[in-house]
């Protein structure tokens, strides 16, 4: 059976080159960074050599960086660390369409007497910038906006948003999980304070990511230990991981062109020849700016999960929005904040490509995927 990978905003395959940079130091190079013994400095160059690479790919200092498991922690480092540095401040402004590593912080925030400004978003997915405008205060601690929204793809005006939280001096942190390796981002373009990324979402090993701290930000560490990242985050380096996300970082760098141009060409192929098959499919976010390789999808009248599970039958992977709450039956936040019904949100399935997608796997899904759905309806109607 063919197997068409359509979920990698859940996760990518790690690319060949960076699984290779990963090997020795899993075997000659294994000591431990901070080792004062021969063993040590190998690991020590890796991570130091690795540092470079990533400041190159997202246009920051190296000292900017701070290594950390995730993407998720790297959120939760990021909004902590800035709300504990000025206590005097009570108030987040965030969006109802953020991922739950930058919502369940917040909502620890909220419990704690912190007053949360969620900003709304219209069917499109396009945030309420008048609402952005006025919610921010003197009293405003920390702005977190996502780059891309990880289950539409739609991209959010981080570039306005920044000039909104510079005109009133308040941080602003931007999870880019999602956009970092499909399209351009340097973080003197964007504007932002503070950058979460993850490897695991550019063809890199899962277990590692960065949180990019901006020179000058205000901003306290959660973890107490010893001297790594400069005392920032402390505890091993993951060597092998962080080696491979700067090797991830090249591999990305190198295929930016193919995201916006075969990529976003097979996903748009997808979309239309879906829609033209069964023409009361809709496309979440489909009139916005998104990233080139998302696509969510809604079929009216059946269940995702139900599709889910016949499409996996045929080898096509897809998922019924993040991955983080696979499993999980209640209608996507994401989707509820753009306006859809519980029926609607109910029948949305995302699509997600990468790189390695091929015209041949979008052949697969545009033929298996309409005959799927008509079959579904069929006994649906016939029950």
């Amino acid at each position: 059976m063919r197997t068409v990978y359509l979920d990698n905003n859940a996760t990518t395959p790690v690319a060949p080159a960076v699984f290779e940079s990963m090997r020795p130091f899993y075997t000659e190079h294994f000591g431990n960074p901070s080792s004062g013994h021969h063993l040590g400095d190998k690991p020590a160059e890796a991570v130091r050599n690795a540092r470079a690479r990533l400041a190159a790919f997202l246009g920051c200092l190296e000292t900017e960086i701070i290594f950390t498991s995730c993407g998720t922690e790297a959120d939760n480092l990021a909004i902590r660390g800035i709300v504990d540095a000025d206590r005097n401040r009570r108030h987040v402004v965030t969006s109802l369409v953020e991922h739950s590593a930058v919502l369940n912080p917040i909502k620890r925030l909220e419990s704690q007497g912190f007053r949360v400004t969620y900003l709304p978003v219209d069917r499109a997915g396009h945030l309420d910038m008048n609402m952005l405008r006025d919610a921010v205060t003197n009293q405003t601690a920390l702005i977190s906006v996502m780059f891309a929204n990880n289950e539409t793809g739609v991209m959010h005006p981080i570039h306005d948003i920044a000039k909104i939280a510079r005109a009133h001096d308040v941080p602003l942190h931007v999870d880019a999980v999602q956009g970092v390796g499909k399209v351009p981002f340097k973080m003197n373009d964007v504007g932002a304070d503070l950058v979460s990324i993850s490897a695991h979402k550019f063809h890199g090993p899962k277990g590692v990511g960065a949180l990019i701290v901006k020179k000058g930000t205000r901003w306290t560490p959660m973890l107490l230990g010893g001297s790594q990242e400069r005392g920032r985050r402390p505890g091993t380096e993951n060597v092998a991981g962080i080696a491979a996300m700067a090797a991830a970082s090249e591999y990305a760098e190198s295929h930016l062109e193919r995201y916006a141009t075969d990529v976003r060409r097979l996903r748009d192929e997808l979309e239309h020849e879906i829609m033209q098959a069964i023409p009361d499919t809709f496309v979440n976010g489909g009139g916005s700016e998104r990233i080139p390789n998302t696509s969510n999808m809604g079929f009216p009248g059946l269940d995702a999960h139900a599709l889910l599970v016949r499409l996996d039958e045929v080898g096509i992977c897809a998922s019924a929005g993040s991955a983080c709450h696979s499993g999980a039956f209640e209608p996507s936040h994401v989707l509820s904040a753009m306006g859809l019904t519980p029926e609607e949100a109910a029948s949305c399935i995302r699509f997600s490509l990468s790189a390695m997608t091929t015209d041949e796997d979008i052949a697969y899904c545009t033929e298996e995927i309409p005959r799927i759905v008509h079959h579904l309806r069929r006994n649906f109607i016939s029950a």
